[in-house]
């Protein structure tokens, strides 16, 4: 099937069925780093079939394989910027000489704080390209000179996360100093559990993080099925007329910020309860939502949410989406482009954007771009429940994080085709 494939797709408004999610992306890549840096006493189960994940996991064996030549390796993300930002740490301190590069969207998406803080550290890194992002080269030249680097906690969760990764195997340890707010706290608080369950201590006073040189005990790291993916289901039964999801082996406590998503669809009529084998979504009753939704920790949920609202004609408000704008694509510019499609408007204003939905209409039949982000194929996908025909443009792009996603809406009554 070629890049840009169509899939057309129409779905069922009683929908009753048992879907079992891949593992975690997020927490499948951590564990792919954390059991790299304990040269394999740290097992991994239940890894995540995401692209994402099975490209992270073959480049740390390529890197083992050959990080004793002393040429540079090329390695290559792809769209994977998880892998880009976790990579450019492990990397810094790996035996080898590296060419760390990606696809076009990848080398305009900013590294340069996460550079800055590891050079501080004493990493060799250079760019290979334009300042401030990839590719870059990297050599094996690291030679801690600071215990102590600060850097913003604004911009990416995944920058702090990759550095505190590494911090067991530096000689001196790490203290990492968070300025400014934090954004997508539960990620940090994933990081900071996983290496814990691999043995690895820490304390977090105020602002700043410590984490002593110290070794990894022999574990296994068994991740969860991914919330992020549950998401879109949960969406589907907001937006149904009788819906009902049995989604195995999610726990009640997981490390996952969005997890969130239980309590936040709680006003969309989406009830959550736990069962023996994991959880059961049912739909129900919607009620007001007078508040602000603050989405800065859970930033991946966005785009699901706020279409939801939209389909449901909410003229809800959201903070916590600067974010959005450096991901795979720019996606609150992309949500505005695609929901024009169906008469509703997302308008900033001050870091508050805002739902207009008083033109909301259903064509009888849409195509949505999806500008290469796995995320806005799927957050727009539950949307067929209100129109016939939905064309979904490049909609393999899902294969970053949920591969299995068209074949689960089958499992689930929806009608697809490939044009």
């Amino acid at each position: 099937m070629s890049k840009n494939a169509i899939v057309s797709f129409k779905g069922i408004k009683d929908i009753n069925a048992e879907i079992a999610l891949t593992g975690s992306k997020s927490e499948s890549n951590r564990a792919l780093i954390i059991s790299a840096l304990s040269q394999g006493i740290v097992k991994v189960a239940n890894l995540s079939d995401a692209v994402d994940t099975v490209t992270l996991n073959n480049i740390l064996s390529q890197v083992k394989a050959g990080r004793n030549n002393n040429s540079f390796i090329t390695v290559d993300v792809g769209h994977a910027g998880t892998a880009m930002r976790f990579l450019t740490a492990y990397l810094s301190i790996a035996n080898g000489n590296f060419h760390l590069t990606g696809s076009g969207r990848m080398k305009e998406r900013p590294i340069k704080l996460l550079v800055e803080a590891l050079q501080k550290l004493g990493a060799s890194i250079k760019y290979a390209g334009e300042d401030g992002f990839p590719p870059l080269d990297i050599s094996s030249s690291f030679a801690q000179n600071s215990r102590t680097v600060k850097i913003q906690g604004d911009i990416s969760s995944q920058y702090l996360s990759a550095l505190l990764m590494i911090a067991p195997s530096l000689p001196l340890g790490l203290s990492l100093e968070i300025v400014g707010e934090l954004t997508s706290r539960p990620y940090l608080e994933m990081t900071l559990s996983m290496l814990q369950e691999a043995g690895i201590q820490h304390q977090w006073e105020n602002n700043t993080i410590h984490i002593d040189k110290q070794a990894f005990k022999a574990c296994e790291l068994i991740v969860e099925p991914d919330w992020s993916a549950a998401s879109y289901w949960y969406s589907i039964v907001a937006l149904s007329d009788q819906g009902s999801i049995s989604l195995p082996h999610l726990k009640e406590s997981s490390l996952q910020g969005d997890s969130a998503i239980r309590n936040i669809m709680v006003p969309f009529g989406v009830r959550t309860s736990q069962t023996p084998n994991g959880i059961a979504l049912k739909s129900g009753t919607s009620v007001a939502i007078n508040e602000v939704l603050n989405l800065k920790d859970c930033p991946d949920l966005a785009q699901t949410i706020i279409v939801c609202a939209a389909a449901k004609g909410l003229n809800l408000s959201f903070t916590g989406l600067e974010t959005l704008k450096i991901k795979e694509t720019n996606r609150v510019l992309a949500l505005q482009q695609e929901l024009a499609k169906i008469g509703v408007t997302l308008t900033e204003d001050n870091e508050v954007y805002t739902l207009d939905c008083t033109q909301l209409s259903f064509p009888k039949k849409v195509q949505f771009q999806t500008y290469d982000d796995h995320r806005m194929a799927m957050a727009f996908a539950p949307l067929s429940l209100f129109i016939d025909e939905i064309e979904m443009e490049d909609y393999q792009v899902v294969e970053k994080s949920y591969p299995d996603f068209w074949k689960d809406l089958e499992k689930a009554g929806f009608t697809i085709k490939e044009i």
